[in-house]
């Protein structure tokens, strides 16, 4: 088998699996959505990266003493369709690393990473891959039963709130938060969220 280190060396066209994923040994990070081989985008910059310090703080000190887990990138989260019995490495096809993931089911939980949905994925978009989260990764997570998506926008300093509708198992925006309000997870409702704490320069 050739050793695959650097991404010319992969067909972008291709459909690959989990079982090819954990064999590359590549120089950029990638993702995997069914099956298509996803770029992510550069190293995220300071304000990227200081919103998910203050949001990975801010979690970390809420699950601290709970049974969910908050884990921030590099994290891998592989996702099937939650219609569909869990999968082997080979029949799974979307590997994704959102910026934060809180997980309550301990079983989910490998040392790869978490098999199956989080109850909560937030994404700080960045310039470069905005349209990759908010359309692909949106149907993805969707799909896979993703309680909650929370998209925050590090420059408009916002924060748009997606909650799964059980009986239409699709996503309703229940909320767009600006910098001076407080964000509350339905999934979590007694946390609140100084978003003025949050969007700090």
């Amino acid at each position: 088998m050739i050793k695959i280190t650097q991404l010319s060396q992969l067909d972008l066209e291709a459909t690959y699996n989990y079982a090819d994923y954990l064999t590359w040994q590549l120089d950029k990070a990638v993702e995997l959505i069914k099956g298509k081989v996803m770029l992510m985008s550069p190293a995220p910059n300071v304000k990227h990266q200081s919103i998910s310090w203050q949001l990975n703080g801010l979690l970390f000190q809420y699950f601290k003493d709970k049974e969910c887990h908050a884990f921030a990138a590099p994290f891998d989260v592989r996702l099937y369709d939650q219609h569909k019995s869990i999968q082997a490495d080979q029949d799974i096809y979307s590997v994704v690393q959102p910026d934060l993931s809180i997980i309550c089911a301990p079983e989910k939980l490998t040392e790869q990473g978490c098999l199956g949905a989080p109850d909560w994925i937030i994404e700080i978009l960045s310039p470069g891959n905005s349209k990759k989260e908010m359309q692909t990764k949106y149907a993805l997570y969707q799909e896979s039963g993703v309680k909650e998506y929370w998209m925050v926008y590090p420059y408009e300093k916002a924060v748009h709130q997606f909650v799964m509708d059980a009986s239409t198992e699709k996503y309703q925006l229940i909320a767009m938060y600006a910098e001076e309000d407080y964000a509350s997870p339905q999934v979590f409702p007694d946390l609140k969220i100084d978003l003025q704490e949050v969007f700090a320069e």
